[in-house]
């Protein structure tokens, strides 16, 4: 493997010269350069990203952690987040944390560990000591959908209360009157939040959210199952589930097919958290879409915007309601959908 020796002999400089032409330094001639780019091409020259890290305390490179890598909204987020630093000259170095706070600690150590310029995470809880030790002891960081509340990081998220209400209005006007909801785990700020949103929608049309409608579940499909089978088994069943993340509906959705109940002639359904998935069911799922390619996108610019020393703020982007058939809505009242993520992307 070539060395920045043998570069610095087949042009005919320095070490010094090829050590500034790398770095774009503006003293270096035009000709020197030339010479410099020519060789470095000939040789197949690679500089030493970790000796570069250590002259300019940069590693050109960010850490993800993500609740749930099987999740299709993170899978998506990830993506969107990876583009957008390639775009602006970074490497991510992806850890799942598989929505365990354990899991989520080992990979914020590992990746502080390796020097990251900055860090982007989806907290799994409230927040472990580790993640408050990053957060306040000078780590450049933005959590991006959930966050720590009490801590002074930017948040990049989605506001889904003005689609809960709307999907609340929207079931109300199908008839429905007894709503259940599988919520995600009490300590995460999207657990708690959808909970309180989809609770406020109900009182606004005098509609109580009884202890025996609220089904703990864990942001997993197996979640799902189990909190649709117990509603299932009570003495009056809910006419909707409204599961508050898409994993969670899918496992609500084979809870119901196994008693070889229909949605939505028995039992209505709607999910948090769009997928491309939802529209080849049957039927398609009526679900609250998040921004997900734009918060990516924008949590990467925020994080370099803290990297290079500027301030960055918070960014909320409102989420929206996708109305399919899952929920009783009349199959000649269809209306067209916005492009999905991908389909804005493709664009």
């Amino acid at each position: 493997m070539a060395s920045i020796k043998d570069v610095a002999a087949a042009a005919g400089v320095s070490v010094a010269t090829v050590s500034r032409v790398l770095n774009s330094h503006p003293s270096v001639s035009p000709d020197a350069r030339t010479r410099v780019m020519a060789a470095v091409d000939a040789l197949g020259y690679r500089p030493n990203a970790v000796a570069r890290s250590l002259r300019t305390d940069q590693t050109r490179t960010l850490g993800l952690v993500i609740s749930d890598v099987l999740n299709p909204y993170f899978t998506e987020l990830a993506r969107s987040v990876e583009e957008e630093a390639r775009a602006l000259g970074y490497s991510v170095i992806i850890g799942n944390a598989d929505e365990r706070p354990d899991l989520q600690d080992h990979h914020v150590r590992t990746l502080l560990d390796r020097r990251i310029d900055g860090l982007l995470v989806s907290p799994t809880d409230g927040g472990s000591p580790l993640m408050l030790d990053a957060a306040r002891g000078g780590t450049p960081m933005v959590f991006v959908d959930r966050w720590i509340q009490g801590v002074d990081v930017p948040v990049v998220r989605s506001d889904g209360r003005a689609a809960i209400r709307d999907l609340v209005a929207h079931l109300h006007r199908l008839g429905h009157r007894r709503l259940a909801i599988i919520a995600g785990p009490a300590a995460t700020t999207t657990g708690s939040e959808r909970v309180a949103a989809f609770r406020e929608a109900l009182a606004s049309y005098e509609i109580d959210l009884p202890d025996a409608y609220i089904g703990q579940g864990d942001f997993q499909a197996g979640s799902g199952r189990r909190v649709t089978d117990g509603f299932l088994d009570l003495p009056e069943p809910p006419e909707v589930v409204f599961a508050a993340d898409n994993l969670m509906a899918l496992g609500a959705l084979d809870a119901i097919r196994a008693r070889g109940l229909r949605v939505p002639g028995d039992i209505a359904l709607a999910a948090f958290d769009d997928i491309p998935w939802f529209v080849h069911t049957d039927p398609p799922i009526t679900a609250i879409a998040q921004p997900t390619t734009e918060l990516g996108r924008a949590a990467v610019r925020a994080l370099v915007e803290r990297i290079e020393g500027r301030a960055a703020e918070s960014l909320t982007l409102p989420a929206h309601l996708l109305v399919r058939h899952s929920c009783g809505e009349p199959r000649t009242a269809e209306q067209p959908e916005p492009p999905t993520s991908m389909e804005r992307r493709a664009r």
